[in-house]
């Protein structure tokens, strides 16, 4: 394995009108649980849905209906916890937080707030090689989501779809451990990556199926230190939450506005009140939502229609059994196993789709890291460039494996090689196929080369005297012979031979 001895990156420091002032930031992350149906109901959680088409009795808050559990969506939340290396607590405990969700009709939200299905846990987010955050989970909960209210549709008028109520989130909670935005955006992004290795959610933060709460702190140089020795969260300053970010650029742009915001105040003289905040993208400010509550303010108590969740250590142990290789060490093991950077490896792991489809482009080639170069220089290059992703690939990994392949066995040069891409990711087809028909073989004939280097060498008596004198300028021959034989004579043969007519 890697060296996974890291060291921490420094903390953001914002010079303030008189003091330096660090970041304190946690996050609250809502992952929708990768189910077909809701944690409550059998209603399903499909998106892009009529308004109010995906309701059971249950979501409409109908009166006598009870809650079921979704034991599919209790099986994500412990693999979830296991991938994030926490604890998994076999008795847990479901509470209604009683609030007004103007989109939710019980007129409550079912959490888990004292008795979570998953304990403590860690992150390590790469910031760069050998720079990485370790961040702690406090805490995985299952919980409902609420509907969705519309005000846009109608001057006077809100509307109410609730397709959404009742489908399954995981709360993913950490420690105040994160010390800048974008380690809080890389942390987002390590969870999503993580989670649609395991497949518990997909991620898809436009479509609100991972979104985050904020908060947001600041204190002076030395404080969080004083913090992590005594425990006292006094050091950190007062937090603000800043609620329903779905962009990792919304969430940078945020804690920096609301750390500048907090800075003034309190560099003002005045007082920072915990609350929790909107971020306007627009005006590049967060304003008031309300006051934060505290936990009692939402009148908890254990729901009295769900009888406390009980698992089995066998179970989760099965559940662990079926843990894919997640993205840490594929990443370890491509570095090692196809002599790779770190910095390819990371860009190879970052989806799931994309490790899959390198391994079996290096599988069919033969080559590892003749292949990652092919990946992330050429195929990713061009899907870009054609707004595509890996799953709309044009070139398959088998393509691209037996392309790279004609080149370790020396059937293609590279140019001819990225003449035949080219061909293959707009015509399709078998790459040995298209050479043999097209012409495209390199050409391996000693003698024919010879005769090329000897044309091109007599024709040019004075750029020989040239390079006689400045061995450098032999790459001009090399150049003309490739280009005399289009790009089909083998590069190290031509090489070779040039040198040997130049007396080099």
């Amino acid at each position: 394995m890697l060296d996974l001895t890291y060291e921490p990156p420094a903390p953001k420091v914002i010079q303030g009108a008189r003091d330096d002032w660090e970041l304190v930031i946690g996050l609250e992350v809502h992952a929708q649980v990768a189910s077909a149906a809701k944690l409550f109901s059998g209603a399903s959680t499909l998106f892009g849905a009529e308004p109010n088409a995906n309701v059971a009795f249950v979501d409409a808050g109908m009166p006598g209906m009870l809650p079921v559990i979704n034991e599919g969506c209790v099986a994500l939340a412990v693999k979830t916890g296991l991938g994030l290396k926490a604890a998994i607590n076999l008795t847990s405990a479901f509470d209604r937080k009683n609030y007004f969700y103007p989109d939710l009709p019980q007129g409550y939200q079912i959490s888990q707030l004292y008795h979570p299905i998953v304990g403590e846990g860690e992150v390590i987010v790469d910031m760069a090689p050998g720079i990485a955050r370790r961040v702690r989970i406090e805490r995985i909960h299952l919980e409902q989501d609420a509907g969705k209210s519309i005000h846009d549709m109608d001057p006077a008028l809100s509307f109410v779809d609730l397709n959404r109520t009742g489908v399954a989130l995981m709360e993913i909670v950490s420690r105040p451990d994160i010390r800048g935005p974008e380690e809080a955006a890389a942390y987002v992004l390590k969870l999503r990556q993580i989670m649609r290795y395991l497949g518990t959610c997909n991620g898809d933060m436009q479509n609100g199926n991972l979104r985050a709460d904020v908060n947001v702190s600041v204190c002076r140089p030395g404080d969080y230190e004083r913090y992590q020795e005594s425990g006292d969260f006094a050091h950190l300053g007062t937090r603000c939450e800043i609620k329903n970010m779905n962009s990792t650029r919304f969430i940078q742009a945020a804690i920096e506005v609301e750390a500048r915001r907090q800075i003034a105040i309190l560099e003002d003289g005045g007082t920072v009140v915990q609350e929790t905040r909107l971020f306007d993208p627009d005006k590049s400010e967060t304003r008031s939502m309300r006051s934060k509550e505290e936990a009692h303010d939402y009148r908890y108590f254990p729901d009295p229609d769900l009888l406390p969740l009980e698992i089995e250590q066998a179970w989760v142990d099965d559940i662990a059994t079926s843990l894919p290789e997640l993205p840490d060490e594929k990443k370890a093991r491509f570095v090692l196993d196809y002599g790779m950077t770190e910095y390819d490896a990371d860009v190879l792991t970052a989806e799931v789709e994309n490790a899959a489809y390198f391994e079996q482009v290096a599988q069919v080639s033969g080559d590892g890291k003749a292949s990652a170069n092919w990946v992330i220089n050429e195929l990713f290059g061009q899907l870009k460039k054609d707004d595509r992703d890996i799953g709309d690939s044009p070139l398959s990994a088998a393509q691209l494996g037996r392309i790279v392949a004609l080149i370790r066995a020396g059937d293609i040069s590279g140019k001819i090689a990225k003449d035949l891409f080219e061909i293959v990711y707009l015509e399709g087809g078998d790459p040995e196929a298209i050479v043999d028909e097209r012409g495209m073989r390199q050409v391996t004939d000693t003698g024919a080369i010879e005769a090329a280097v000897d044309d091109v060498i007599a024709a040019n008596p004075a750029q020989v005297e040239k390079a006689r004198a400045n061995p450098k300028l032999a790459g001009w021959f090399v150049g003309q012979v490739m280009k005399a034989t289009g790009g089909k004579a083998n590069p190290a043969a031509v090489n070779r031979i040039v040198q040997d007519r130049l007396g080099l």
